[in-house]
């Protein structure tokens, strides 16, 4: 089957790892089932991967991709959830969590083997490419506000980065579930558009807020740490999820965090309930995710260059 997939991993120009060919069919195992995958959707994990971070020499070569929507062996429409080995179904009792790439072969293929539980119908009334978003982006997004920052209607977000995949579903999200939103982005279009998108305001990376918020959608890391520790209400929360511009920020600001009792919450995509949550979210509000750009899977590279520009608002999609 035709797939893209890392074959080497080059820390500095991750791409030159990235192959376009043909793979071996997946096998048949145990407790787990083979979706033809319709579409799959890229995300800052595969770049990652592509550098040898989660993915070693050993497990070369790898299928990349973690998002995948597709029909299943008996015809359904399905959504997967990326996180193999959370609950125990279809791996050993001793088998750490992971993610779809960095133990098992990825859904930027024609078809891809999941544990069956990791299968949830998809909606009807998202697309394939609409659904093949949800699984990774969305749903770390989804969890980061509504689980780990644990906040309400009316209540208070700064977004961080507007144009990114995370930060894009935290900014339609949040709008949707009634949040004032504020965003902040380099790029005067990727501002406006955040407004487009239901943020109350835009600023300039690092400007000063109207207001101090209730929390923080954090992605970017170091260029944005210190800007989203000062933008914080006494008591607020910090949730971060990433960290594209590094991890070591110049300023930790432990002074503001003790003394103004701030949380800092680590967060890591989201469980398969929550999933379901998302998609029935969308399904009844009219939320739908933002497409970028959508490319057929033999045009892979082009996405991956994308992403790696930064040039894109919202996701990438491939279709098979």
């Amino acid at each position: 089957m035709f797939a893209a997939y890392a074959a080497r991993i080059d820390r500095d120009q991750p791409l030159n790892g990235l192959e376009l060919g043909e793979r071996p069919a997946p096998g048949v195992r145990p407790g787990w089932t083979t979706v033809n995958v319709k579409a799959a959707s890229l995300n800052h994990h595969d770049l990652w991967s592509l550098r040898g971070v989660g993915l070693g020499e050993e497990a070369l070569p790898m299928i990349l991709g973690c998002d995948a929507a597709g029909t299943d062996q008996d015809g359904n429409e399905v959504v997967l959830h990326s996180v193999i080995g959370q609950s125990g179904h279809g791996v050993g009792p001793d088998e750490p969590r992971s993610i779809l790439t960095e133990r098992y072969q990825g859904t930027f293929a024609e078809q891809v083997t999941v544990p069956a539980w990791n299968v949830l119908p998809k909606p009807k009334e998202l697309s394939f490419a609409e659904a093949a978003c949800l699984p990774t982006a969305w749903l770390t997004a989804y969890r980061m506000l509504f689980t780990n920052a644990g906040v309400r209607p009316g209540d208070s977000v700064l977004v961080q980065g507007a144009g990114g995949g995370v930060a894009t579903a935290a900014i339609v999200l949040g709008a949707a579930a009634g949040l004032r939103v504020f965003a902040t982005s380099r790029s005067e279009d990727k501002r406006k558009r955040a407004v487009e998108l239901g943020a109350e305001a835009a600023l300039p990376t690092g400007e000063r807020l109207p207001q101090r918020v209730d929390a923080v959608i954090e992605t970017v890391g170091a260029a944005t740490w210190s800007h989203s520790v000062k933008s914080l209400k006494p008591g607020g929360t910090l949730v971060i999820s990433g960290a594209t511009s590094g991890f070591n920020p110049e300023r930790t600001e432990l002074n503001r965090i003790f003394f103004l009792e701030l949380k800092v919450v680590g967060s890591t995509m989201g469980s398969k309930d929550e999933l379901a949550s998302l998609l029935n979210f969308c399904a009844a509000k009219g939320v739908r995710p933002v497409i970028d750009t959508t490319l057929p899977l033999d045009r892979a590279r082009e996405g991956f260059a994308k992403l790696a520009e930064g040039e894109m608002f919202g996701k990438v999609v491939l279709t098979v």
